[in-house]
């Protein structure tokens, strides 16, 4: 977020990569409300989702009598992006035939409406964003060289959900509130979190948001592991040599003594947050010299991640 609040004073074109569900729209939209272009439009096209011979006229508008079925002018979205924003999700989906016209409007700021002679100024910057190894794309012959150099001025990646861990009990609170607003509130119990905290999260955030509001449905006013899907609940079974550690009281806690589920549990949480101390805490649900203290009771302080 600090890169994005960076490169949102800028008007350079953006590429964000990550897996699908990491919320690379979210940090799309989060650059252009942070931009000087924040009043004027921003608009979202899915280039995946669109026909390669519908995907031009869409983006940059066609005159009538162009093709079977023309029969007004339109103007396209990039023109209703004009002073704006237009973020291409799944860009490297597009074919090469239209990334020679799209290398055109990013770099000279110029389209022409399909079937017309005239080119047009339009003033957008280019967000773009990809599930795809870009790279890897150019070296299939895919995806042009020359327009990846245009799009990735900068490049932001997003981690998957299972490399940023911490992450997860704020955005299932956030999920399970703006599923009720303000209703009723919601909590979770500990085996919930941990269930939550320790599964893989194919599917990233969006995965995530789908299980809490679920859970959200389905519990009374806390969230229970029987209120998670049975995918989030079996996930620590069938993981072989897991080193997660249950929740005391768990059938997978019960040979270990308290001192050392949580002695563990502290050395697993310090080691997914990388060492660190604040973020550890956090996910603990304890303050920062709480930490400290179960640190050296427990000797971990050699013990933890450099």
């Amino acid at each position: 977020m600090k890169l994005v609040g960076r490169v949102a004073a800028t008007n350079l074109p953006v590429l964000i990569t990550g897996e699908s569900g990491t919320g690379k729209e979210v940090v799309a939209r989060a650059i252009h409300h942070r931009s000087p272009r924040a009043e004027q439009p921003f608009i979202a096209v899915n280039c995946g989702a669109l026909p390669s011979e519908l995907i031009e006229s869409e983006l940059f508008g066609h005159v009538r009598g162009s093709f079977t079925g023309a029969t007004v002018d339109r103007r396209g979205l990039w023109e209703e992006a004009n002073h704006g924003t237009v973020f291409l999700d799944e860009v490297t989906e597009t074919s090469l035939a239209f990334q020679v016209k799209l290398l055109r409007a990013v770099q000279e700021g110029e389209i022409r409406r399909v079937g017309s002679n005239q080119t047009q100024r339009v003033d957008v910057r280019v967000i773009a964003a990809t599930n795809r190894d870009a790279d890897q794309e150019v070296l299939a012959g895919r995806f042009r060289q020359d327009l990846l150099y245009r799009l990735n001025a900068v490049t932001i990646h997003l981690p998957p959900l299972r490399e940023r861990r911490e992450d997860i009990r704020p955005l299932a609170g956030h999920f399970a509130a703006r599923t009720l607003g303000s209703s009723r509130s919601i909590g979770f119990s500990k085996e919930a979190l941990w269930l939550l905290e320790n599964y893989g999260w194919p599917g990233n955030i969006r995965e995530l948001e789908n299980a809490v509001v679920r859970a959200v449905a389905l519990c009374d006013n806390i969230v229970r592991p029987e209120d998670l899907p049975e995918r989030v609940r079996g996930a620590a079974k069938r993981e072989p040599g897991s080193t997660a550690v249950a929740p005391h009281g768990t059938a997978a806690a019960e040979s270990l003594s308290l001192a050392e589920v949580e002695r563990r549990h502290i050395l697993r949480t310090l080691a997914g947050t990388g060492g660190n101390k604040q973020a550890a805490a956090r996910i603990l649900g304890i303050d920062r010299t709480t930490l400290q203290r179960k640190l050296e009771r427990f000797d971990l302080e050699k013990s933890e991640p450099s």
